[in-house]
């Protein structure tokens, strides 16, 4: 499914703020490790729940959408980060299974505590929880709350700016 290699860092990506998030914090912990990054976003064609992609059409249009939408969020990423490697990978698989087989060859795995989906759990959300309970690999979990509405940012602030640390 993915091609992720022992040392790199998997990133969880969605259409959410906090992934945005997640994915800055991972490729500032790879320039501190020498790390390489891993944006992994996930995808499925179920146009009865999905309303976007029941515009769409066809499951092509949909992954091009997906994947010129993460091409946007690397590359701002990759311009702050510009000595680290970030990869993009697309799976058309649902977020929890795609991220739990890409925590089997990872050194960690990345994630924002709320994604896009319509039932959050209590205090991380659905996908994040299932990755905390299956995952081979450590878990980082970005908190939500840690990333600024937008509107609330101090102007002139980068929103979502994180700084790696030790993982205890």
């Amino acid at each position: 499914m993915t091609t992720a290699n022992q040392g790199d860092i998997v990133v969880g990506v969605d259409h959410s703020a906090v992934s945005v998030a997640a994915l800055r914090w991972a490729a500032a912990e790879a320039a501190e490790s020498g790390r390489q990054v891993v944006a992994l976003r996930a995808w499925t064609f179920e146009p009865a729940y999905d309303l976007g992609a029941a515009v769409a059409g066809t499951p092509q249009t949909v992954a091009e959408r997906e994947r010129q939408q993460l091409d946007e969020v690397l590359g701002e990423v990759r311009a702050r980060h510009p000595g680290v490697a970030i990869r993009a990978e697309l799976v058309e698989h649902s977020a929890a299974v795609a991220l739990e087989e890409a925590s089997k060859t990872a050194a960690m795995l990345v994630l924002g505590s709320h994604g896009r989906g319509r039932l959050l759990k209590l205090l991380v959300g659905s996908v994040a929880e299932h990755c905390l309970r299956e995952a081979s690999c450590p878990v980082v979990v970005i908190p939500a709350r840690t990333v600024p509405e937008p509107e609330k940012a101090p102007a002139g602030e980068p929103v979502g700016t994180y700084y790696p640390g030790p993982l205890l």
